[in-house]
This record gives C-alpha cells, sequence and structure tokens, in this order.
C-alpha cells in the first residue's frame, strides 16, 4: 500500500506566495515520476507540474514561469512552489505519483487525498 499526503494549502492573496508539500510513503520500491494536478469543481482535473526520477520536469502553459516543482533529498517528496498566485489557481491541488511497489512490478498511479489553493483578496 503507498500513501501520499499533501500539506501546504490555503487562502493567499493575489499575487502571493504558497508552497506545497506531499510525502509518499508505503511499499514503494521504486518512484518514477511525481506531480501535481489541480481540479475545479465541475471540471476535469488538469495536469499543473510532473518530475521524474530523472528529474526532468513539464509544466502545464498556465503556470510556467510561475510554479516550480522539485524534490526532496529523500526523494519520495515532492514539492510545488507558487509564486505570483492568480485567482484562476484557485483548486483543490492532488499530489500524484507513478510508484512500483516491487520487483518488475510496473508502475501505478497513485494520489492524495487533496489541498485546497484558494487565491481572493
Amino acid at each position: 500500500q503507498v500513501h501520499l499526503v499533501e500539506s501546504g494549502g490555503g487562502l493567499v492573496q493575489p499575487g502571493g506566495s504558497l508552497r506545497l508539500s506531499c510525502a509518499a510513503s508505503g511499499s514503494i520500491s521504486v518512484i518514477y515520476a511525481m506531480g501535481w494536478y489541480r481540479q475545479v469543481p465541475g471540471k476535469q482535473r488538469e495536469l499543473v507540474a510532473t518530475i521524474t526520477n530523472l528529474g526532468s520536469t513539464n509544466y502545464a502553459d498556465s503556470v510556467k514561469g510561475r510554479f516550480t516543482i522539485s524534490r526532496g533529498n529523500a526523494k519520495n517528496t515532492v514539492y510545488l512552489q507558487m509564486n505570483s498566485l492568480k485567482p484562476e489557481d484557485t483548486a483543490d491541488y492532488y499530489c500524484n505519483g507513478l510508484i512500483s511497489t516491487g520487483w518488475r512490478t510496473p508502475g501505478t498511479d497513485y494520489w492524495g487525498q487533496g489541498t485546497q489553493v484558494t487565491v481572493s483578496s
């Protein structure tokens, strides 16, 4: 069993910053990639940013230049530094991990429970 736990959401004014954290734990063999997605009620969940185990990153166009994804030294943690936040960044943010739980076991998507980010004055 694998668990992803997010933290760091909250209320921030437009132009402000927040840092989200996510820690993976459990029966982890390999973490191929981790990332952040967000979802607004009534809309599909969308990619925000991902980072592979080799350090390659990918960002949604809407957050490029404002958000930075990084991994912790322990490699089972991922962070999302969000700067210059806009009201349209308001959403529930979910941590994702593509994780293998054993030798020659394919990676499976795991999700955290989500953390709410509200950008409002």
